[in-house]
């Protein structure tokens, strides 16, 4: 079982979408995704996320059935190869059937808001559920990036998140808390989380934190005219935050690139234990 492995725990994403932000179109191929998937798996990733609907900011929804078309062949593939699968997914009824054809965790980014039933299913099914700090869906949520005090506030709404979902039934050890990055977040609240994670460790879950590839490192790192790093070229910072977030306590990382980023955690696993 996934929280029963030592952390730091590698989320290796796989998105069969046409259009998420960094790798959309590149995997929506069944066997493109399969293979991908694989080598992720062989390559040191513990988990891998299965995503049907991109959630990149200003994205369009997709229908539950569309979404099921394009997840359920690669669970069920991943699942005859023995591979540990989570799902990405808002809909309790994605989650559902994602559940019964192998996946062991829901990584859910609206934390329960965005389907009141999602509690209900994953407590059904005992699995790890993820809520991640939500406040609206992609086409939303720019306007919604508005804080006095960024850490205290997310810290307030996950918490909220877990009193429902522990209201509702689910495991209180079942829970894992995601800080959101770049959801409903300027670049500076996300760089302010980032710099205050043991506040979210502090919370009594596990965190998982996804800042692999995401626009405060592509605007942090753009060119001398102001055009962000594109997408495929922020391996190295994403590295940079992989040992930081693993560093500061984070019970797992979610990365598109597996093998750089476990690479990076051995290091610091062997200077650590060095010391």
């Amino acid at each position: 079982m996934l929280l029963r492995r030592p952390p730091p725990v590698v989320m290796g994403v796989l998105n069969v979408t046409p259009d998420s932000f960094s790798d959309g179109g590149r995997y929506a191929d069944l066997d493109a995704a399969v293979c991908h998937a694989l080598q992720m798996r062989d390559e040191g990733a513990d988990v891998i996320d299965i995503g049907g609907e991109s959630t990149r900011p200003g994205a369009d929804r997709v229908d539950a059935e569309t979404e099921l078309r394009r997840v359920l062949p690669v669970i069920g593939t991943l699942a005859a190869e023995g591979v540990t699968m989570s799902i990405d997914t808002t809909r309790a009824a994605v989650a559902a059937a994602a559940i019964e054809a192998g996946v062991e965790l829901v990584n859910d980014v609206s934390g329960g808001l965005a389907d009141p039933d999602m509690a209900r299913v994953v407590a059904d099914a005992g699995c790890p559920w993820v809520l991640m700090h939500w406040r609206g869906h992609s086409r939303r949520m720019a306007d919604l990036a508005v804080y006095d005090d960024v850490v205290k506030e997310v810290c307030a709404e996950l918490m909220e998140r877990v009193d429902e979902a522990v209201a509702a039934g689910v495991a209180p050890d079942r829970l894992i808390l995601d800080p959101g990055l770049g959801f409903a977040k300027k670049p500076e609240h996300t760089w302010r989380l980032a710099a205050h994670l043991p506040d979210l460790i502090a919370l009594g879950h596990p965190v998982l934190v996804g800042s692999s590839r995401k626009s405060h490192l592509g605007r942090l790192l753009a060119d001398p005219g102001g055009d962000p790093r594109p997408t495929e070229e922020r391996e190295a910072a994403t590295i940079a935050t992989t040992v930081l977030s693993v560093a500061a306590g984070a019970w797992g990382v979610r990365v598109h690139e597996v093998r750089g980023n476990v690479d990076a955690i051995k290091v610091w696993q062997a200077t650590k234990a060095a010391g």
